[in-house]
């Protein structure tokens, strides 16, 4: 059965891997073609977009694809609601791979926000010196903002930016010293980040400082699309069909 699987995240390299040594699957992973120098998944890939929905369906009927997994960012939501409707549309099965959100433990200072525009608008209550994890795209909604940022993100962001930016490019992952250093050094008070799951050193090191956090809530999957959280149970769903 050939399949497509959307990648761009450590969970889709790990299902990749899983699936290599199966005969009765045939893989093919699609990176955006966002990230400079990505990781390569084992198998086939292939990079860049299909065009919106009507293309990824297309392309689906045309490569008489057996199933898709959608294992892209957990706020990738565009992306996943054109697979919704490209699988819809071709009718082929979609599984959404979804590693679990964050959740907050004893000593932890969390926040809520629906979206970056209303981190921003909550934000200047809670600090001066804030900590942007946000990703590239998403630093516009602080531009206006009078406050002293430090931005991390692993390409370099587009304007607008907010007037006082200092601004680190790295990729992760990061360990639990370096940002516990990084938070003091900066002089850091409040960290803004968005609930992407995995491991994250840099809310371990807000805890111990005793900083508040601004999380921004992540996108449901479209509605119908069955979720997994892990590599190895989208594997099962991929073998037992």
């Amino acid at each position: 059965m050939r399949v497509l699987l959307l990648g761009g995240t450590g969970e889709a390299r790990a299902l990749a891997a899983l699936l290599a040594g199966d005969a009765g699957l045939d893989v093919t992973t699609s990176l955006a073609g966002r990230t400079p120098r990505p990781q390569l998944p084992a198998g086939h890939v292939r990079s860049g977009g299909f065009g919106g929905a009507e293309g990824l369906a297309r392309w689906l009927r045309e490569h008489r694809t057996g199933a898709v997994v959608d294992a892209t960012h957990p706020f990738a939501a565009r992306i996943s609601d054109h697979a919704a409707r490209a699988a819809r549309t071709a009718g082929v099965p979609l599984l959404a791979l979804r590693r679990p959100g964050w959740a907050e433990q004893p000593g932890d200072r969390w926040q809520w926000a629906a979206d970056t525009a209303e981190a921003a608008a909550l934000l200047p209550a809670l600090g001066r010196r804030p900590f942007l994890t946000t990703g590239a795209g998403e630093l516009a909604a602080f531009a206006a903002l009078p406050l002293h940022f430090l931005a991390r993100t692993v390409t370099p962001p587009p304007p607008p930016l907010p007037a006082r930016c200092d601004l680190i490019t790295a990729r992760g992952p990061f360990t639990h010293e370096g940002e516990r250093a990084l938070l003091r050094d900066h002089r850091i008070d409040v960290l803004v980040t968005k609930d992407s799951g995995g491991p994250a050193a840099k809310l371990a090191a807000a805890r111990e400082a005793a900083i508040p956090v601004l999380i921004v809530r992540r996108p449901p999957p479209p509605p119908g699309v069955p979720a997994v959280p892990t590599p190895e149970a989208a594997a099962r769903w991929l073998r037992a069909r």
